[in-house]
């Protein structure tokens, strides 16, 4: 990754890279943990988020073992380009966030477990970087399907916020949004830790739990 660019700041969208309309690669039908369709539609009665924590492998493989969650898949997000590929997505001159499709039944998890996760597992105010990550593909992100999931991503932010304050912390940076135009990464992204066990992984938490 450090053989990118590290821009850490957002792209104008007039700015962005041009992109393509096909993507040029071909994005396998089934998560290979899971043995669940990743980039199906969302079946009935399921709910789809996508959660952006850095490096997409790591956050991909929290998710994937997360109890009610269905199928997860990595890919680009929160951007501008269409159907970016990686290499581009690393310059930041897309706008694009490395994300993660999470599909839940709310039958067996609660979309505020699964923000606690989200909470606990890296650090929400570094801005446009993770650790050592540097750039805006790095940033925090929540893009929301549903307005109670935008409700609780914002109340569950400022439950957190005055937890970490104290312990040196700024402002959460997160991204709040709604779900926009997304693009699945290259095949080999997918489940990337579970093909390669000894793989990067970057999780710059804060070690502080999210409130009972």
């Amino acid at each position: 990754m450090s053989f990118f660019k590290r821009n850490t700041a957002l792209v104008e969208p007039a700015a962005a890279l041009p992109g393509r309309q096909d993507p040029g690669f071909a994005v396998p039908a089934d998560n290979i943990v899971l043995g669940t369709p990743q980039t199906a539609p969302v079946p009935a009665g399921f709910e789809e988020v996508w959660f952006g924590t850095g490096c997409f492998w790591g956050t991909e493989e929290i998710f994937w073992q997360q109890p009610g969650v269905y199928t997860t898949a990595v890919g680009y997000a929160g951007g501008y380009t269409p159907n970016p590929s990686y290499e581009e997505v690393c310059t930041g001159g897309t706008g694009h966030t490395e994300a993660v499709r999470v599909l839940y039944d709310p039958a067996r998890t609660t979309f505020t477990d699964l923000l606690k996760v989200f909470w606990e597992t890296h650090d929400p105010t570094q801005g446009m970087r993770q650790g050592n990550d540097l750039g805006s593909q790095y940033r925090s992100a929540i893009y929301y399907t549903t307005d109670e999931q935008r409700a609780e991503a914002e109340r569950t932010r400022d439950l957190y916020a005055p937890v970490i304050k104290p312990l040196g912390y700024g402002d959460i940076t997160t991204e709040i949004a709604p779900l926009g135009p997304v693009y699945y990464a290259e095949g080999y992204h997918q489940q990337y830790l579970h093909k390669n066990p000894n793989g990067y992984r970057c999780h710059s938490n804060t070690g502080a739990a999210f409130p009972a």
